[in-house]
C-alpha cells in the first residue's frame, strides 16, 4: 500500500491527560526507556542504554537550538495577543535571518488576530541597563495559514536573535498548556544544543547527559551531529483521513561533509536519536538518488518532497553507501563542506529505512506523522507497545520518556515484559 491511502484513523489512540508529562524530570537520564527488539519489550532506563548497544554503535543527534520564537504584545483593550514565530515571509530559513537588524517580515500564527486589525502597529517596550527597546509589530494579511507579520525594533543596531532573546518567549508545546518556566530555559534545550533556529525542540535528545556520554564514550560508542530546525508543523495533529491529504511541513537541515564520510566509512549500526535526525538522515539518501540520475543537478533541487521515495522501485534501489558517495562527490565538486537544503519527507509505514538502523524517541501524540514514523519501523505493533507504556505508567510526550526501536541491540539484562 502507498501511504498515500494510509488511513489516519488507524493511528489514533486515547491518551488520558494524566499520562502526559506536564514536567521534566530532576535529572535528564532519569527517564525510562521502553526497549523493543526482536518483537520483544523490555523495561529499561536511560541510564542503561550504553548495555543495550554493541560496541562501533554510530549515533546521530540534532544539534539545533530552540529560538524564544513566542512574542506577546498589549492588544487592544490591553487584551494580550500573542505572536508565534515560524519562518521568515521569503521562505529562508529563520536561523539564517536571525543576524539581521531593524526589521524583518515572518510568517506567524496570531493568537487573538480576530482583534487585530491589517495595518495596525502593536508596540512593547523592554528595559535595558543602558535604556530601552521598543518592538512594534504590523498585522500585514493572511496569507495561507499564517499571518504576514512585519517586526521592526529600536535600537536598529540590535540583531533579530538579540530582539528574540530580549522580547520572546520558549515556544513550550500547546498541550503543556502553561507559561515557560525559569527552568525550561535549560530542559527544553538538549545538553548539547548549538544552532539556532528552531521553534520546537528535538525532545528525544532531552534525555541525555554528559554522564551518559561518558558512559557511551568508554562502551566505544560514537556519536556526530547534524542539524534539522524543527518547526512547528511537529505539533500538527493530522486532520484529514486520508494521508493523501495532509500536507507535510518541510524543515531545514545541515549536516558536515566529515559526517557523511563518517556514515560512508565509518561502519556499524547507525542509531538516529529522534525522529528529527532519523529524517535528516533518510533525506541524504534520496539527495543522493537523484545526484546518481542526475550528477549536475542543481542545490535548488536536492530538496526532498512528501512523496519523492515512494516514487522508486525497492527493487533498483542504490546501496546506501553508493548514494552517500554521490553526494559527497557532488559537495566536493561545489567546494561545498556544510550542506543545507530543506526536507518535506514523511516517513509512513511503507517506507523502507535507508541510513538508520534503529531509533531512540519519546511517545508520540495521536494521528501525528511522528507516530507514522515509528509504525513505519514497528507496523501494527505500534499499538500494544503504547497500550503497555500506558497501562506501566510511563510519561508521553516532549517531557515524557521514551523508547528504543530496532533488530540490532544486545541482549536485555532481564526477560521481556511483552512479547509479540
Amino acid at each position: 500500500m502507498h501511504p498515500k491511502d494510509l488511513q489516519v484513523a488507524a493511528y489514533d489512540y486515547p491518551l488520558p491527560a494524566s499520562a502526559i508529562a506536564l514536567q521534566p524530570l530532576p535529572e535528564r537520564d532519569a527517564s525510562r526507556l521502553l526497549v523493543w527488539r526482536g518483537g520483544a519489550l523490555y523495561d529499561s532506563g536511560y541510564r542503561d542504554l550504553p548495555d543495550w548497544l554493541p560496541t562501533g554503535t554510530r549515533m546521530v543527534f540534532n544539534d539545533t537550538r530552540v529560538t524564544e520564537a513566542r512574542l506577546h504584545f498589549p492588544g487592544p483593550g490591553q487584551r494580550a495577543l500573542e505572536v508565534f514565530i515560524l519562518e521568515p515571509a521569503d521562505g529562508s530559513m529563520l536561523a539564517d535571518t536571525l543576524s539581521q537588524q531593524g526589521t524583518i517580515t515572518c510568517r506567524c500564527l496570531v493568537g487573538g488576530a480576530s482583534r487585530w486589525k491589517t495595518g495596525l502597529a502593536l508596540e512593547k517596550t523592554i528595559s535595558l541597563p543602558s535604556g530601552s527597546m521598543t518592538l512594534r509589530a504590523w498585522n500585514k494579511g493572511k496569507a495561507g495559514d499564517a499571518f504576514q507579520i512585519q517586526l521592526a525594533w529600536e535600537p536598529s543596531t540590535l540583531s533579530f536573535a538579540e530582539v528574540l532573546h530580549l522580547a520572546g518567549q520558549l515556544p513550550l508545546p500547546p498541550y503543556l498548556r502553561r507559561a515557560p518556566q525559569a527552568m525550561d530555559a535549560e530542559r527544553y534545550q538538549t545538553m548539547y544544543a548549538a544552532r539556532e533556529g528552531s521553534v520546537a525542540a528535538p525532545t528525544a535528545g532531552l534525555h541525555f547527559t554528559e554522564s551518559l556520554f561518558a558512559r557511551l564514550e568508554v562502551k566505544g560508542i560514537q556519536r556526530r551531529f547534524v542539524t534539522l530546525h524543527v518547526g512547528a508543523g511537529t505539533f500538527r495533529p493530522v486532520t484529514a483521513e486520508q494521508m493523501a491529504d495532509h500536507p507535510m511541513h518541510g524543515e531545514f537541515s545541515e549536516v558536515s561533509r566529515a559526517v557523511l564520510e563518517w556514515l560512508i566509512d565509518a561502519g556499524g549500526p547507525v542509531l538516529a536519536v529522534g525522529t528529527t535526525s532519523l529524517r535528516t538522515l533518510e533525506s541524504l539518501y534520496w539527495m543522493g538518488c537523484k545526484l546518481l540520475q542526475q550528477p549536475d543537478l542543481p542545490l535548488s533541487r536536492l530538496d526532498i518532497g512528501q512523496w519523492e521515495p515512494y516514487g522508486h522501485h525497492k527493487g533498483v534501489l542504490p546501496a546506501t553507501s553508493t548514494a552517500l558517495k554521490a553526494l559527497a562527490g557532488w559537495m566536493d565538486e561545489g567546494g561545498l563542506t556544510r550542506l543545507v537544503t530543506r526536507t518535506q519527507l514523511l516517513i509512513a509505514p511503507g517506507y523502507t529505512f535507508q541510513v538508520a538502523n534503529g531509533l531512540v524517541t519519546n511517545f508520540h501524540q495521536p494521528r501525528s506523522t511522528l507516530l507514522l514514523l515509528v509504525a513505519a519501523w514497528m507496523g501494527d505493533r505500534w499499538r500494544k507497545m503504547y497500550e503497555y507504556a500506558l497501562d506501566q505508567g510511563y510519561r508521553f510526550l516532549s517531557y515524557g520518556d521514551g523508547c528504543l526501536i530496532g533488530p540490532f541491540f544486545n541482549d536485555g539484562t532481564s526477560a521481556p515484559v511483552k512479547e509479540f
